[in-house]
Order: C-alpha cells, then structure tokens, then sequence
C-alpha cells in the first residue's frame, strides 16, 4: 500500500471519528460499522458511574477490558481510546496505584475522553495524542495494552505490533478485541466485507494477524471468534504475552 493510500485511509478514519465525537457531544445517539450497530455492541457488565457520554461513545466490537484481566497496580495502555470507556473503566481495575493511559489521533475524541474521564473524577487516567503506529511511550514502560476495535482500521499493522511489543514490558500482554476475516477470503473480499463492518482499510485475516504478532516476538497467542460482523468476517479476541 502506496504512502498516499496510507495518508488517504488515516484521513478518513479520522474525519469519521471526529464527527462521531461531535455526535455524541451533541447528545445524539451514534453507532459505527452496520447500520444496526449489530457487530459494535460490547455489552459492558460494569458501567454504572460512567458519564452518560463516555458509555454513549462507545464504538467497539467487544469488553477489552474483560479480556486483559487487569489487575490493581498495573500500567495500562488503550489503543484508540475515543470518548474513554474503556480507559476509564480499566483506571478502575488497575487502582489508585495503577495508571490507565488512552492513545488516539483524533482532537476531537480526545476532548471528549478528557471531559469523561473530568465527570467521573478519574485521577489515574491520562490521555494522549498521537498514532498507534508510533506510541508516545518510552520502552517497557506498559503492563497492559488493550484495543477495541481499531488495530484493525490501521494501514500499518505491522508498525502497530513491533511498537506494541517494544512499549510492553517483559512479561507484559495484550487483550484486544478486533475485527477479523475469515483466511479463505480473497483480499478483495476482505476489503468489501471490512468495509461493511466499518474496517475502512479492509479487515485482516485471521492468518495475517496471528502472523503479524508472531513476526513482532509474541509469544502465546490466542484468536478466538466472538461474533459475526458480516459474511466470513468475526469480531474476535486476540491475547498475547511479550516473553
């Protein structure tokens, strides 16, 4: 994929996210992938307390914070964090002495994830500016990175996992939910499907993720499909340990 494409996607990617942040700070309801929200719908167990907005500006397609299994003390990282939820809901996990960081490249969801996590009087969350391609943390400095969703909208998975990697420390793990194409699908197929599922890059198969994370030193990885978002496409569970 051409350096144009990549700049194309990212653009649009971030042109559809700010107008959601707006929708949803305009008290409007909003949903993201299908129509009927049918493969965005994590179902959090846990979110009472939320601000009304950040449980609104909820786009993803599972409850990462359920699958890293966060535990107090820890350092985690989110990975296109949008309006908060899932930084806000994994300062609760980790504590007061944990640290819940948010990562995303949109101004405008970054307003909204700040103003959340000021309503719920979170004082262990931070959020930060910035492409998951080039995390803005220093090396081995995260227990914990979690996604919901959007490793799989980037033109640069590769990137994505060898920054991932490099950010975690020894022993540290992964737990994102994503959404994933079937392996026999043609790449064409895969780019008609993700884009019904709102994967504007198309959505990888589960063969190329397995082999990105393997690729960037993960070790213990597990993809397990959670529901379907289309036709051949899932959303899925991914884990993985950095030895």
């Amino acid at each position: 994929m051409v350096s144009a494409d990549r700049d194309e996607i990212r653009a649009a990617v971030a042109a559809r996210y700010a107008g959601l942040a707006r929708a949803v700070q305009a008290g409007q309801a909003v949903t993201d992938g299908d129509p009927d929200g049918s493969c965005c719908a994590p179902g959090y167990p846990d979110t009472a307390g939320l601000p009304e907005a950040a449980v609104r500006a909820s786009l993803g397609c599972g409850n990462p914070v359920a699958v890293a299994d966060l535990r107090p003390g820890e350092t985690v990282l989110d990975l296109g964090s949008g309006g908060g939820i899932d930084v806000l809901l994994s300062g609760c996990r980790v504590g007061p002495e944990g640290r819940a960081y948010g990562l995303d490249m949109t101004v405008e969801m970054l307003d909204l994830a700040r103003a959340n996590a000021r309503a719920a009087g979170a004082r262990n969350v931070e959020f930060l500016q910035g492409q998951i391609e080039a995390i803005p943390l220093p090396d081995s400095s995260v227990d914990v990175i979690i996604s919901n969703c959007v490793i799989n909208l980037s033109t640069d998975r590769p990137a994505v996992f060898a920054e991932s990697f490099r950010v975690l420390r020894p022993g540290g793990r992964l737990g994102v939910t994503d959404i994933l194409a079937e392996d026999d699908l043609t790449p064409a197929e895969r780019l008609e499907r993700g884009a019904q599922a709102g994967c504007i890059a198309g959505a990888p198969s589960f063969s190329e993720y397995r082999d990105g994370l393997t690729r960037a030193g993960f070790t213990g990885i597990t993809i397990t499909p959670a529901q379907q978002a289309g036709d051949g496409v899932h959303s899925a569970i991914i884990r993985a340990v950095r030895p």
